[in-house]
């Protein structure tokens, strides 16, 4: 599934900010620790490189994900030249509060009074950004919701001890390209529902399971998980929990949203979309479709802001 969905005001917030990099010291990039790769915007990588900022990445939503496979992701990371990561959960504030002190570590020049620290926050939308952000100041600043993009604006914090903290809203880039990318950001919920089927995400999310995890299928819904395929297990969470339609049919629209909501919410236990391992492999295996001028076709106009 490769998704276009590029809102106008997230073109802006590329353009605000490209302009502030060049007054920031560190970046903080907040990823998902179940897909930290896929929740990763290639643009905050290019704008962090172009102005050769280290950035700290944050696992964030570490309670909800495959602690073998955030380590993974944590070794990954730190290996690279200018990075730090670590993995923990913005609701937790004995997390957040080693946020500041992990933030001196890669930017020790900074933090003093003539030279205040000063942290870009950014991410992807619906990673736990603002939650972050509200932690850190320990008082509400920013938005906080369910649906993708709440945050719209730029701001300007001070968060004390010399650290001056700048929020950006949530970018997404303007196509994702890898089709798998598209369906873990759709169940994680990054992608908002007019820009995906719930069923196919739910679908994706079912054969995900059964490779890696199908013991938790059954522990969450009493079914062995044997011999069957992703559409078979959401017909039968629809007939574990009586999911109905008029005549008796499976509801597997009904099905499929359970899914999704026992994935986000971690009731179907701690999972991990990806590994570093296995976004090498996407990565070398990847073909994508061929162009509208390989296909020889006419030039077809599209807008970005359509979505």
């Amino acid at each position: 599934m490769s998704i276009q969905w590029f809102p106008g005001h997230m073109n802006a917030a590329r353009k605000k900010a490209a302009e502030s990099m060049e007054k920031t010291d560190l970046v903080i990039e907040v990823l998902d620790a179940r897909l930290p790769q896929a929740s990763s915007n290639p643009m905050i990588e290019q704008l962090r490189k172009e102005r050769q900022r280290p950035c700290l990445k944050i696992l964030n939503k570490a309670d909800l994900a495959d602690p073998a496979a955030t380590k993974a992701w944590i070794d990954y990371y730190s290996a690279q030249k200018d990075v730090h990561a670590v993995a923990l959960s913005c609701k937790k504030p004995a997390d957040v509060a080693k946020v500041p002190g992990l933030a001196l570590k890669v930017a020790p020049h900074r933090g003093t009074a003539l030279k205040p620290l000063r942290m870009m926050i950014m991410g992807i939308p619906n990673v736990g950004k603002s939650t972050l952000m509200n932690a850190l100041l320990k008082k509400r600043v920013a938005a906080v919701g369910d649906e993708p993009a709440v945050t719209k604006t730029q701001q300007r914090l001070y968060l004390g001890n010399n650290m001056v903290l700048i929020d950006t809203p949530g970018m997404l880039w303007p196509k994702i390209a890898h089709p798998t990318d598209g369906l873990m950001l759709a169940a994680s919920h990054a992608v908002g529902t007019n820009a995906v089927i719930e069923e196919e995400v739910a679908t994706f999310l079912a054969e995900q399971l059964l490779l890696h995890y199908p013991q938790l299928i059954t522990g969450r819904y009493g079914f062995p998980t044997e011999g069957i395929d992703a559409v078979s297990v959401i017909e039968g969470i629809a007939k574990r929990r009586a999911f109905r339609l008029k005549g008796g049919d499976p509801d597997y629209e009904k099905a499929a949203h359970t899914l999704l909501l026992d994935y986000r919410s971690g009731a179907l236990g701690r999972i991990s979309l990806e590994t570093p391992e296995s976004r090498a492999h996407l990565l070398a295996t990847y073909n994508p479709p061929p162009s509208l001028g390989e296909r020889q076709q006419p030039d077809v106009e599209e807008d970005e802001d359509e979505r």
